[in-house]
């Protein structure tokens, strides 16, 4: 496609770059000389310093190549035992589509550090139900236990040992706690580097006006806070990708900052979260009001029905919308997040989420007096009385 629209394509990998002359050096010995430079080195996974870890049998997943890897791993060996450590999204998905494409075949162990699967999307009472599913379905989840070490034979893993002195017997370690920016490159040519990836200003040019970044490598803005974050998910990447561009054609148009929305899709359940966590938002210094509200995918007297969850964290002194959080076994509702973070960046307040009227239809949806979003404000509305002694 790209090579359709004609633009040169060229598989290489760069190993230098020449700031005061512009050059760009490959491995291959390929020179390029620019105007303007654009990297998106991405991130690379990160392996704790755990004893044990070089031994095979370890995988995280980043690329295509990591995919084939571990699909070669669960298919050539005679793997029973797969232990997963973390439970964010990826390590989630993965585990469940091993035992969904291979059921009853496996023996899946996940473990979590902190109280819960998923805890940067979900807050515990929201992960409850959650945990409960995916046990239901056959996953082992072991919560607040933390990894010591890896053990192995003739330099395959056979177990790993948690920090209790308890083992649990794996063929197939598959890690996924984090990942680390690429900034190498950056670092060489003395970028300026953020705490968390190259910096970069809102309109995604770095130290050197004529090199800019974006992505993974480079440090976000948090939309709520003002303050640095990561801010590694693909759609951020996708939109100062298509800024840059934009900005190399003239326009000048900002990036927002982040709010970390994503998603996860584990058996028939669907999870989306956006904004802070009611535990993040007090790490960051917020007083919460926050609300759950159990819903419907259509109309209660429809065929087909099936439930979701909705909670809606807001900042108790501007009463604006920080956070939401969805569970759903239905796919649909579940992009109801998308509009959760346009009210977070519209700063609409809970005031304002009472008089939000969503398109409804019998099928597609609740009732129109039972739109979640509003009854979560309806809700807030309430808890917020005794506190601010106004009349509703």
């Amino acid at each position: 496609m790209l090579e359709g629209m004609g633009i040169k394509v060229i598989k290489d990998e760069v190993i230098k770059i020449d700031r005061q002359n512009k050059k760009v050096l490959t491995v291959q010995n390929n020179n390029f000389g620019y105007d303007k430079l654009y990297l998106a080195t991405g991130s690379r996974a990160f392996i704790p310093p755990i004893p044990g870890k070089d031994l095979k049998g370890i995988v995280t997943l980043r690329g295509l190549q990591d995919a084939e890897a571990i699909k070669k791993l669960l298919t050539q060996r005679q793997s029973r035992n797969i232990v997963f450590i973390g439970a964010g999204f990826i390590s989630m998905e993965i585990a469940c589509l091993v035992a969904e494409t291979n059921p009853n075949h496996f023996n899946i162990t996940i473990i979590e550090l902190m109280d819960r699967p998923l805890p940067l999307m979900l807050d515990k009472d929201m992960a409850a139900g959650v945990r409960e599913y995916l046990e239901d379905k056959g996953l082992t989840i072991r919560t607040g236990e933390k990894v010591s070490r890896i053990l192995g034979t003739e330099g395959s893993v056979r177990s790993i040992e948690l920090e209790s002195g308890e083992t649990i017997e794996a063929d197939v370690v598959f890690m996924s706690v984090g990942v680390r920016p690429n900034t190498q490159l950056a670092q060489d040519i003395d970028l300026e580097m953020g705490e968390f990836g190259i910096k970069v200003n809102k309109y995604q040019e770095t130290s050197d006006p004529d090199i800019m970044a974006g992505g993974d490598c480079v440090e976000k803005i948090n939309f709520i806070t003002g303050k640095p974050t990561p801010g590694q998910l693909r759609g951020p990447a996708v939109v100062q990708g298509r800024l840059v561009a934009k900005r190399l054609a003239g326009y000048d148009i900002a990036f927002p900052g982040v709010l970390d929305s994503g998603g996860c899709k584990m058996f028939d359940m669907t999870i989306t979260a956006t904004g802070f966590t009611e535990e993040k938002a007090a790490k960051e210094g917020f007083e919460t009001v926050s609300a759950v509200v159990d819903s419907r995918s259509k109309h209660g007297m429809i065929p087909g029905m099936k439930p979701w969850k909705l909670k809606l964290v807001f900042d108790k002194k501007s009463q604006k919308l920080i956070g939401g959080q969805i569970v759903s076994h239905a796919v649909a509702p579940a992009r109801e997040i998308d509009a959760v973070s346009a009210f977070i960046l519209g700063g609409k307040t809970i005031s304002d989420l009472t008089t939000f009227a969503s398109a409804c239809n019998p099928d597609i949806s609740s009732e129109p007096s039972a739109e979640p979003i509003t009854i979560a404000a309806e809700q807030a509305l309430q808890k917020l009385r005794p506190a601010t002694g106004k009349r509703a």
